[in-house]
């Protein structure tokens, strides 16, 4: 009976560590994709930045912003997403807290964005929403398996 409960809990640690092992790397996958999402924003801000011309708008659409302020949006969310993304991967618990927040900023920045850029702003939604299910599912577990 005692080699029983010894194989039992053996079982049940490989299965702790496995969970853990499954969550650090959607945690990682998830700060990686929030880094690489940062980096996205800032390049598509720096494009409205340098020539404002690139993006064509369609017209009639409610939110009309100038592209030097889509820009700047875009630049200024990239950044912060990035530096949040690094907090995730550093295991912080505020990184993860931020990192929900911000890709819920970035999904709605997108949808907005979508009739100046709408494969692009369709691709940076669905990578929002995989980040938000990692860091909201498997936040917990990364924290208490590290």
């Amino acid at each position: 009976m005692a080699g029983q409960s010894a194989a039992h809990y053996g079982d049940a640690r490989e299965e702790v560590s496995t969970a853990g092992a499954w969550a650090t790397g959607f945690i990682l996958f998830a700060g990686v994709m929030m880094i690489m999402i940062g980096v996205f924003h800032a390049i598509a801000g720096l494009v409205a930045l340098i020539d404002d011309e690139f993006y064509v708008t369609t017209p009639n659409y409610i939110l009309q912003f100038d592209t030097t302020t889509w820009g700047w949006i875009h630049l200024i969310v990239g950044v912060v997403v990035a530096l949040a993304g690094f907090a995730v991967i550093a295991g912080q618990t505020w990184g993860r807290v931020v990192g929900i927040v911000l890709a819920v900023i970035s999904a709605i920045a997108n949808f907005a964005f979508l009739p100046y850029y709408p494969f692009w702003s369709t691709l940076i939604i669905a990578l929002d929403v995989f980040v938000i299910w990692a860091l909201a599912v498997h936040g917990r577990d990364y924290a208490y398996g590290r």
